[in-house]
């Protein structure tokens, strides 16, 4: 409706400029043609009475559109139309501009007058031509009747046109607006109607459908983060529980120390659980705030070798390592060496190496093992959440499947990345590209 109203207040607006005008220029139009026939009239009478031609014996073609007047020298009227019966010059003497009568005096017609001199015979003569304007005011007048009676139409024929055009136009996205509120938390599978073309409305449909899919998208890993999540805290719950019934229900199968050992354990792994998944938290609400200090890479991945050499009896070879120093939050930094080494570890049959490398304003960090490696189309998937390829593995031998999505993760938050190819040990290698300190 504001559409087609303005539209019609602009063409209206324009047409009306327009037929103003229009008129205007008709009428100064034919007034100019008018001017010109008495002119030339007055003209040649002029001519007549210079070759002699009495001025009694001027006569005018049509009585009713023109009369002449012969004014002497000395004001007096000495010849005039039929038509006329003035006894007194029509307009005053001397007359350089062409005069509209402002009181006719001929047929109550408006007058163009216009005047010429001539030498005839007995002495100077002024030539008074009058010219009617009638025919200029109703021209003027048909022609403004007719814009009168065809501006509104031709208005009415604008806004017709503009209310279907725009109507048609818009009839798709009023369809998207009512399919959008139609879906709910629970349809989010639904889509709204995909308009043919390529214009804006064509855009807005498929920007809503992809949104739709980032939404439904985003709704099953949020219930699939939610289900595993609950599962996971479940398994460490259950074994303090079950452990704490045993020792409640028979006091002499356990001691306090390997109940509070077994309580120790399965509350670290709670507590490990509960920040990996704030940390995703904070990453998926991107609150995630890192610290800023130059840190030594490889003083974490000496760290995280030398605790796997004693905890997990793998063959640790780490004569690759060499200096690499970057910029970014050390916590961080120390969380994702030590999720890959754990990883490579979990994995791995008796060894692991690691090596660390700058070069090109780049840290290349990497963590290879000997164990059954990672199928080439898997590799995307094991950075994803909670996701564990071998499903025959145990949680406990398996981890959470958080690792390596927060390796990524925070890789990608200090500008790096993270890849998988194969190891020359026989297994999995994991590399992740940092910028170097200064790049």
């Amino acid at each position: 409706m504001r559409t087609t109203a303005a539209a019609v207040a602009v063409v209206g607006l324009a047409l009306v400029v327009a037929a103003i005008g229009m008129v205007l220029m008709l009428r100064r139009s034919l007034t100019a043609d008018v001017h010109l026939a008495a002119r030339l009239r007055a003209s040649d009478l002029a001519d007549l009475l210079a070759s002699g031609t009495p001025a009694h014996r001027l006569v005018v073609g049509r009585l009713d559109e023109a009369f002449v007047q012969v004014v002497d020298g000395g004001g007096k009227v000495i010849a005039s139309s039929r038509n006329l019966e003035a006894s007194s010059p029509v307009a005053e003497l001397p007359l350089s501009e062409p005069v509209q009568l402002a009181d006719p005096t001929v047929d109550d017609e408006p007058f163009l007058v216009v005047a010429a001199i001539a030498e005839a015979p007995g002495g100077r003569v002024t030539v008074l031509v009058g010219q009617t304007l009638e025919t200029v005011a109703e021209s003027t007048q048909v022609v403004t009747s007719l814009l009168g009676l065809g501006l509104p139409l031709l208005l009415l024929v604008v806004g017709a046109t503009t209310w279907r055009v725009v109507g048609r136009a818009l009839a798709p996205v009023e369809a998207i607006r009512a399919e959008v509120d139609a879906i709910s938390a629970a349809e989010l599978h639904r889509r709204v109607p995909d308009p043919p073309g390529k214009d804006e409305i064509a855009g807005l449909a498929t920007t809503m459908n992809a949104m739709l899919a980032r939404l439904q998208e985003s709704q099953a890993r949020q219930r699939r983060f939610v289900s595993d999540a609950s599962h996971e805290l479940r398994s460490p719950v259950a074994a303090i529980r079950q452990h704490a019934e045993v020792a409640s229900a028979h006091p002499e199968r356990t001691t306090a120390g390997e109940l509070a050992e077994v309580v120790l354990e399965e509350n670290l792994r709670v507590q490990r659980l509960v920040e990996d998944l704030l940390l995703l938290a904070r990453v998926d609400e991107r609150t995630l705030r890192l610290g800023r200090s130059s840190v030594d890479l490889d003083d974490l991945v000496f760290e995280q070798a030398s605790r796997l050499r004693d905890t997990s009896g793998l063959t640790m070879d780490v004569t690759g390592v060499s200096a690499g120093r970057v910029v970014g939050d050390a916590a961080q930094l120390r969380r994702l060496v030590r999720n890959l080494t754990d990883n490579a570890a979990r994995h791995a049959r008796s060894a692991m190496a690691l090596s660390l490398s700058q070069s090109n304003g780049e840290v290349l960090l990497r963590v290879d093992d000997d164990g059954a490696g990672i199928p080439a189309p898997e590799r995307g998937r094991v950075f994803e959440r909670f996701v564990r390829l071998d499903d025959a593995r145990t949680r406990d031998a398996g981890g959470s499947g958080l690792g390596l999505a927060i390796v990524a993760e925070v890789a990608a938050a200090h500008g790096g990345s993270v890849r998988v190819s194969d190891s020359p040990l026989g297994g999995a290698r994991l590399e992740v590209h940092l910028p170097g300190e200064g790049a």
